[in-house]
């Protein structure tokens, strides 16, 4: 049975909007051999529909099935804890429309929950009503805990970043949706219909990727295409599965 994959997107399939070198041949032969796999990623701000034209642009045809977002994994989440709850977002529309698909109501009037995820604008009208909210009773989940995201110009603030904000604020520590949750790891192994003594992880963080994988029984190759040094790797007191230089090294 050919092995399935979590893969990672920033840092192991691209690097900003740039493919990284081999990672469309990678996609190639998994899809040869018939594996199974999900690009996993933490960021909210894209819908797979959209994730997949991104990548159509770069002429890797990877259809929307194939993408997991931490914005899914909290609609999913939010579904199993209160069905057809309500919820004040603060991101992108693409959170929203996750929620929504799930039967949540979306309103500023008494939610039940506070949802935050990673946004490119801040408003800062809808921070302020997020931490009265908070601050009111409404239960406090962000979409993943980075507190950095990539882009073309250099890191920018990320969820995480934003939460510790409203936390402050409020006095309210959010629950963490995204990686390094397993939570989310499980909730993709059963869109896969897979097991984790099947699967591997791959991804370009130690803090993240490794230790999710770790902690859910998965074998884990850490790329170094990405934020992590080689050297970097001795200092953690855990160890990946295997090391490759990228994606471009693996089912040959």
């Amino acid at each position: 049975m050919p092995k399935s994959y979590l893969i990672d997107k920033d840092g192991v399939i691209v690097s900003g909007s740039r493919l990284i070198p081999g990672a469309d041949a990678f996609i190639g032969r998994l899809n040869a051999k018939g594996c199974n796999f999900l690009i996993l990623t933490n960021s909210s701000e894209y819908t797979p529909e959209e994730l997949e034209r991104q990548f159509r642009e770069l002429d890797v045809a990877i259809p929307r099935e194939r993408f997991y977002t931490s914005a899914l994994a909290t609609a999913k989440f939010l579904a199993s804890q209160q069905p057809r709850g309500s919820a004040f977002v603060v991101g992108e529309p693409a959170l929203s429309q996750a929620l929504e698909a799930v039967g949540y109501t979306l309103t500023q009037q008494q939610p039940d929950y506070v949802v935050l995820g990673g946004t490119r604008a801040y408003d800062y009208q809808r921070i302020a009503a997020a931490i009265r909210l908070i601050r009111s009773g409404a239960r406090f989940i962000a979409t993943h805990p980075d507190a950095t995201g990539p882009s073309e110009e250099g890191l920018t603030p990320g969820c995480g970043a934003l939460a510790a904000l409203l936390e402050r604020a409020s006095g309210v520590k959010p629950y963490f949706i995204g990686k390094p949750n397993p939570l989310m790891v499980r909730t993709a192994l059963r869109t896969l219909n897979e097991h984790s003594e099947n699967t591997a992880m791959i991804g370009d963080r130690m803090d993240t990727d490794v230790v999710m994988g770790i902690e859910t029984g998965m074998e884990t190759i850490l790329v170094l295409s990405g934020v992590t040094k080689r050297e970097e790797i001795d200092r953690m007191p855990y160890r990946p599965s295997r090391v490759v230089d990228s994606v471009a090294d693996l089912e040959r």
